[in-house]
């Protein structure tokens, strides 16, 4: 089978991973994030909640992003999805600024550092001179400080910057999109207003053992963040409408859950209501796409007794062995190969979730995020080559699916893991900031340019498309 002729292949990035690469350079360092304060914080360090691995030594995009345009442009690409920095453009903050006023704009220009506002278009107007289509996303976990004070939370210290828990975020995220959409409207071909959002709260309130700020157990702060976050998108899509009629959306991650006993509809239902369709649910009314990022499925069993955690229940446990809970570079209980994070390879998942997103919510659909931490190389061909015929099988079956970026074409900061995960297509030499194609770089050109996965169907030595 052929791709759809307008079906876009493509890469996905974002700022805080990609941007850094010389700690010597001061405006290249970004200070001014959470996540920055939370990776340096000593306490994280010495407790192992962070690598100690530092963004400011990383890959280099905010100043070699031509190298890496130029990379995704003589591999075929269509597209290169980028993020911007909250914190880059409104370092300080914004809450003095009147939100809906007829002067907001002029204000927040004046707020706003107009290097990095001069830089973004800079690197902008390079996708668009290499011929590739321009997709922002405008937040990908990352809190200025100046709203985030993710030690002090974690600590449980008494402070006014909550994050997402505050129902100012919500106005001051309106604020910022909206000051983008002005300034970027001319040049973006796709918008989506955050990443990820449920990683976020999940990882920071509930399970806390990931490494993600402020890693503060709190159930009902947990689905606080959530609808705040939902809140911010809603008015953040108005706000973009204002200045272009392309595309608006976002970008969510998506599980695909298997129960031990096939006929236990409760604990799947309850488990995607929570973890998929909650907040999705609460922008679907303002979205012109959804972005599906997929990486693999959980594998699920009954609890005795339902919890209740206030906000929410669970009737459910994930199993180990399987999805995210693999031995890392190991095999799961199905004899599936599993990823350097220990995720498991289960493309039928993205099949899945593929279906059951467009049947609920009838929506285009792009698969913005799917990649593997395989530095080796050793499976990235075939996880790449799975996930396209899972979804190949659902534009067979009629699923409007637009396009797949791949995470991502360069190593970046895998967050609390630091450089230890190597998703790149392309191997990063930190110490040289050289990129150097991986194999299975070339393999993704062949199928940009053929269109199709059909040459490669037959390497399939764990049956992983036998579904």
């Amino acid at each position: 089978m052929m791709f759809p002729k307008d079906f876009l292949f493509g890469v996905s990035m974002s700022g805080f991973q990609f941007e850094m690469g010389n700690p010597q350079d001061a405006e290249e360092v970004d200070l001014n994030t959470d996540w920055y304060v939370w990776v340096r914080d000593i306490g994280n360090i010495v407790n192992g909640v962070v690598s100690g691995d530092l963004p400011e030594n990383g890959s280099w995009y905010w100043k070699q992003y031509g190298k890496v345009h130029q990379l995704a442009a003589d591999f075929g690409m269509d597209v290169i999805r980028i993020g911007t920095e909250w914190s880059r453009i409104f370092p300080v903050s914004t809450q003095s600024v009147e939100y809906g006023s007829p002067d907001m704009l002029e204000k927040l220009d004046k707020l706003a550092n107009q290097k990095a506002v001069s830089h973004y278009r800079k690197i902008m107007e390079d996708i668009k001179a290499k011929g590739l289509k321009l997709f922002v996303n405008l937040y990908h976990f990352t809190l200025p400080i100046w709203l985030h004070d993710p030690i002090a939370v974690h600590k449980g210290e008494k402070t006014d910057k909550i994050g997402w828990i505050s129902d100012a975020t919500p106005i001051e995220f309106a604020k910022y999109a909206e000051y983008m959409a002005w300034k970027f409207a001319d040049i973006v071909d796709m918008w989506a207003s955050m990443n990820e959002p449920h990683v976020v709260s999940q990882l920071g309130y509930f399970a806390i053992n990931a490494g993600f700020p402020p890693s503060y157990f709190n159930p009902s702060w947990y689905i606080k963040s959530l609808e705040n976050e939902a809140k911010a998108h809603n008015l953040s899509y108005d706000a973009i409408k204002k200045y272009t009629n392309n595309p608006v959306g976002v970008i969510y991650s998506f599980t695909w859950y298997d129960t031990v006993n096939k006929d236990d509809k409760e604990s799947f239902e309850n488990a995607m209501d929570l973890t998929n369709w909650r907040f999705i649910d609460m922008v679907k009314d303002k979205t012109d796409y959804i972005g599906v990022n997929y990486y693999t499925r959980a594998v699920i069993d009954r609890l005795p007794t339902t919890i209740d955690f206030g906000e929410f229940k669970m009737n459910w446990y994930t199993l180990r062995g399987y999805g995210y809970s693999c031995e890392e570079g190991g095999f799961s209980l199905s004899g599936r190969p599993a990823s350097e994070f220990g995720w498991e390879i289960y493309p039928e998942g993205l099949y899945n979730i593929l279906i059951h997103v467009y049947n609920r919510y009838k929506k285009d659909i792009y698969v913005t995020e799917n990649g593997i931490a395989d530095s080796k190389d050793k499976y990235r061909s075939l996880f790449i080559i799975s996930h396209l015929y899972a979804i190949e099988k659902a534009l067979n079956e009629g699923i409007p699916i637009k396009g797949y970026l791949h995470w991502s074409i360069i190593d970046n900061f895998e967050w609390a893991k630091g450089y230890s995960k190597r998703f790149g297509l392309a191997y990063t030499d930190l110490s040289t900031k050289k990129y150097i194609p991986r194999p299975s770089m070339y393999i993704f050109r062949e199928i940009i340019k053929d269109k199709s996965i059909d040459k490669f169907k037959g390497y399939d030595p764990y049956n992983l498309m036998k579904f």
